[in-house]
């Protein structure tokens, strides 16, 4: 095998495996991304935004203190640009979210 081939099954396996030692709120937060934000945004390790201008969530702490989120995502996320839905969360729907982040950085 190539070593390119080689490497695409190994980035399908972490894909497809789900994470080692995952809580429960890491997973509630990866399926809430994967449900509402993935159709924009890299939401793991690898892969490319579908949407270039969406920032891939494994960057975001480079921007912001992921703690720094809670209170934009309680009060809704209002971005630049109008293809950006706003999203306001419950606090546990934020606290999972942001455990989930907390794994990208």
């Amino acid at each position: 095998m190539t070593r390119y081939l080689l490497n695409q099954i190994a980035v399908a396996m972490v894909l497809m495996s789900p994470a080692l030692a995952a809580s429960p709120a890491e997973q509630r937060g990866k399926t809430f991304a994967l449900n509402n934000c993935s159709k924009c945004h890299s939401i793991d390790h690898v892969t490319q935004s579908p949407l270039k201008i969406a920032p891939p969530f494994r960057t975001l702490h480079t921007r912001y203190p992921i703690e720094m989120l809670a209170e934009a995502l309680a009060e809704g996320i209002v971005t630049g640009h109008p293809t950006m839905p706003e999203f306001r969360l419950d606090p546990d729907q934020i606290n999972d979210l942001l455990a989930y982040l907390k794994t990208l950085e």
